[in-house]
């Protein structure tokens, strides 16, 4: 009998078992500042890693919403989990736009963990046969459990131009420093990792210049074209992020309504919170709030799957509101879960008690500069009213 085939239902189930466990998981995680070896294996076992992976290489190559209920799925559990996978995902997603030969060389471990950022830091210089690799990478999230590790740099020809391009590079090539000590989501380990005159052959460095991707793509048989998962690369991962906070959120509120049994108002006649109306409203807000951003998200989801399908990249304007729309998103979930944790009392400020945690870590990845509220709203409103975004990161 054929072995039947993995889909998203099954990945899902499969992620929904495993939920008490990375909750439970979740202060050692936190102490330890990174993932236990526990739930990289779950989430291996569970097929998350192969998501991004094209089929042709053992992969699943799920779509860009499949992925993301993935994510939110996790981040009930753990945000941190979560947080790390969607990294390691989307950069294999990365890899499907580059030449064939580097895809072979990735994939031939299909659930392929890599990390990286897009920040060029480093410094590649040409020598014969590939480039020598110097520099250092901050807040490198999931560098300390990933195979390969995504180095942008700059080129430095001996004419004195320069060009961005990415490198992909063992990890096992560089240093990591013991750095990541946080109040927020603590155990990604995003740690600075270092290279030292490392060569890097020369079929493994893509210049990010769009012509060049576009030129790979073209080159790739008709079986490796990703049909249906072009996305647009800033588009794709920023969206694809918002789903930790979206599943963050909704575990935030089912710890919530989990903690409320027997529970009063200290220091008032109220001997059952639920009882309250205020906490009505609280509930409420909050399920409103998350419901608001899933259909944002829904929506953008749908946007990008639609452009991807016909073969087109998203508009300007489409960019832009992605990038908008997925700040505001957070921003939502991010005032939910503060309505909620502002109604657990003051037993909720105990390391043990993981609505404290989830609360920390999603005020925390708020912050991150591709889904700041403000840029993101700015850079949304530049587009809405006919001027230049100023920004690459569209």
């Amino acid at each position: 009998m054929a072995a039947k085939a993995i889909d998203v239902t099954s990945v899902l189930a499969a992620v929904r078992e495993i939920v008490p466990k990375l909750r439970e998981n979740g202060l050692e995680a936190e102490d330890r500042r990174w993932l236990p070896d526990e739930n990289v294996e779950l989430l291996e076992k569970a097929g998350v890693f192969r998501m991004a992976t094209p089929k042709v290489f053992g992969g699943l190559e799920f779509s860009v919403a499949d992925q993301a209920a993935v994510f939110a799925e996790i981040a009930r559990g753990d945000v941190s989990t979560s947080w790390i996978a969607s990294v390691w995902v989307s950069s294999a997603w990365m890899i499907t736009l580059f030449p064939e030969e580097l895809q072979k060389e990735i994939f031939a471990t299909p659930d392929v963990r890599i990390s990286g950022g897009f920040t060029p830091s480093g410094v590649l210089t040409p020598v014969e046969g590939g480039f020598v690799l110097n520099g250092s990478w901050k807040f490198n999230s999931g560098c300390r459990g990933a195979q390969w590790n995504i180095a942008t740099s700059l080129v430095q020809h001996p004419d004195g131009r320069t060009e961005e391009a990415i490198a992909l590079v063992p990890m096992r090539e560089f240093t990591i420093e013991d750095d990541w000590n946080t109040s927020s989501v603590a155990a990604t380990g995003s740690c600075t990792s270092t290279a030292a005159d490392v060569f890097v052959p020369a079929h493994r460095v893509v210049p990010t210049d769009p012509a060049v991707f576009e030129a790979a793509l073209a080159q790739l048989p008709e079986d490796r074209q990703p049909t249906g998962r072009e996305y647009g690369l800033y588009s794709y991962i920023i969206s694809q992020g918002v789903a930790t906070f979206l599943g963050a959120a909704r575990g935030a509120l089912e710890l919530f309504l989990d903690r409320l049994p027997g529970r009063g108002i200290t220091y008032t006649s109220w001997t059952d919170q639920k009882q309250h109306p205020l906490t009505q409203i609280q509930v409420a807000t909050a399920d409103a709030k998350i419901s608001a951003a899933e259909a944002l998200m829904q929506q953008t989801y749908q946007t990008l799957q639609r452009r991807a399908d016909a073969g087109e990249q998203p508009t300007l304007e489409e960019k832009a509101a992605v990038r908008g729309h997925s700040a505001y998103a957070v921003q939502l979930v991010k005032e939910a879960v503060d309505v909620l944790y502002n109604a657990s009392g003051a037993t909720a400020i105990q390391r043990r008690v993981p609505i404290q945690r989830f609360h920390r870590d999603i005020q925390g990845l708020a912050l991150h500069g591709m889904i700041l509220l403000t840029s993101s709203l700015e850079v949304h409103g530049r587009v809405l009213l006919g001027l230049d975004p100023d920004t690459p990161l569209l």
